[in-house]
């Protein structure tokens, strides 16, 4: 009886309708309950930069910002340990920075690590500046695209030609060089006048690449804490108030969770891509995988990878500061290479390349921005594997020069064959190699008779009896 009230009960339209928002309700909580938490649990972000500031860096930092908006963090640590970069990078990153509702500390750890360079740019662009005891920062003057300093000269080594070329007398620089200085440094001492840092000593670390240990940048006002590691940086940073797009923020750092965003594939795939070294691998690998195409016409797979590789070099070229000369002398010695195989240079050619390409593979990425240059270990392994590859090369010629031929006229001196139609006035045909010839003899011969080749005049055999009768 009961079991049919119940029946009858959840069988009405009303009850049907509570009974599946129920199993609803019972099966959505579940899912909403970790996204309320997570949506309000007290969340600290950390990603780390450790090497040189590039587009990869800008690419992960942008990441880990907008992750940061999207989880409504406390807070976005940078932990830097950073010898420099590339100025457009590090401008990119420091707009992004600028613009975030979430806070950004950069944080120079762990002990040992620096702020050089771009570092110290970034560093007076956060909203909190911190630094690990036993780091430091500054050199912060520009580096020209071709590797030299832009700054200052010596007036001692001024020459006299050098009057009326556009040179300042009183400091030796031109007028592009005292741009770029006055540049560098309007753009810093507008970042630490934002914050309220030190802006005479950031005019002092562009201008002569001034350095600081972390205790005299906390005492000069130009970080505005030292931390041991990133607890005690959240513990001091607990209820300090930070401006935030004009807004002041205070910090609740207590309890919070810290998470580290990892790069992800994309950024490590940039990241790979414009590394010096591997650009030049690229290249390398585009041009020999063209050229084997070249050679072997219908092969495809080389010319498909090479392509594919030298459309990555050319992209990373374009990022990275590319010697142009370097990039010349490259194409030019690879052009000699391909001379010494098509002709019998004898080695010449293929040695004068192979100079060129090493010349061409040292100034290649020559620049004393640091992290963007080439290493000399990633260049003798390709250039002693395209010596060896020409001297092979060039053996095999000078051996083939002293090997019998095997087809061509050439092989018809001192071969044999068989008299096809008899001679009238010492001129007749013979069967020579499959094939007829017109010969001349100054013997008689009859049909059938066998004949050796002495000479070839155009396309008349000389021939002579193998046996005289």
């Amino acid at each position: 009886m009961k079991r049919r009230a119940l029946t009858t009960a959840f069988a009405t339209p009303r009850a049907a309708l509570v009974l599946m928002a129920g199993m609803l309700a019972a099966a959505v909580i579940p899912w909403l309950s970790p996204a309320i938490a997570d949506d309000t649990a007290n969340v600290v972000h950390v990603v780390t930069i450790d090497g040189a500031i590039g587009p990869a860096s800008g690419d992960y930092l942008s990441t880990a910002l907008a992750q940061s908006v999207e989880q409504n963090a406390r807070l976005l640590i940078i932990e830097m340990d950073t010898p420099g970069g590339l100025d457009s990078a590090m401008r990119d990153m420091i707009k992004a920075i600028l613009a975030s509702p979430v806070p950004v500390a950069t944080f120079v750890s762990p002990g040992g690590s620096r702020a050089a360079s771009a570092g110290t740019y970034i560093l007076y662009g956060s909203h909190i500046a911190a630094m690990a005891p036993a780091t430091n920062l500054g050199s912060a003057t520009p580096v020209s695209i071709t590797g030299d300093d832009v700054g200052k000269q010596d007036d001692n080594n001024k020459s006299d030609e050098e009057e009326g070329s556009g040179k300042d007398s009183n400091d030796g620089s031109t007028a592009m060089e005292r741009k770029v200085i006055n540049d560098a440094i309007a753009y810093i001492r507008g970042l630490a006048e934002k914050y309220g840092r030190n802006a005479d000593w950031a005019e002092e670390a562009v201008r002569d690449a001034a350095n600081l240990t972390a205790e005299e940048a906390l005492e000069l006002n130009v970080i505005d804490l030292i931390a041991e590691d990133i607890p005690d940086l959240l513990k001091q940073l607990n209820g300090r108030t930070v401006s935030v797009n004009n807004l002041d923020v205070v910090l609740d750092t207590e309890a919070v969770v810290v998470e580290r965003i990892e790069r992800d594939w994309r950024n490590k795939l940039i990241d790979a891509i414009t590394n010096p070294s591997v650009a030049y691998m690229l290249l390398m690998l585009g041009i020999y995988g063209l050229m084997f195409e070249g050679y072997n016409p219908g092969v495809l797979v080389p010319g498909i990878v090479g392509a594919i590789a030298i459309l990555l070099a050319l992209y990373a070229f374009q990022i990275l500061n590319v010697n142009y000369t370097g990039l010349a002398l490259i194409a030019l010695g690879i052009v000699l290479m391909i001379g010494e195989a098509m002709t019998p240079a004898f080695g010449v050619l293929g040695l004068g390349g192979i100079i060129a390409f090493v010349i061409g593979s040292v100034i290649l990425m020559d620049s004393d921005v640091p992290g963007f240059d080439l290493d000399l270990t990633r260049i003798i392994p390709v250039a002693a594997v395209a010596a060896l590859g020409t001297l092979g090369l060039s053996w095999y010629t000078i051996k083939n020069q002293y090997r019998a031929r095997v087809s061509g006229v050439e092989t018809l001196i001192n071969s044999t064959g068989h008299v096809r139609e008899a001679f009238v006035d010492g001129q007749g045909t013979i069967w020579i190699q499959g094939e007829r010839w017109n010969a001349v003899c100054s013997s008689p011969v009859n049909v059938g008779d066998e004949v050796r080749v002495v000479s070839l005049d155009g396309l008349i055999l000389t021939v002579e009896p193998t046996r005289s009768f």
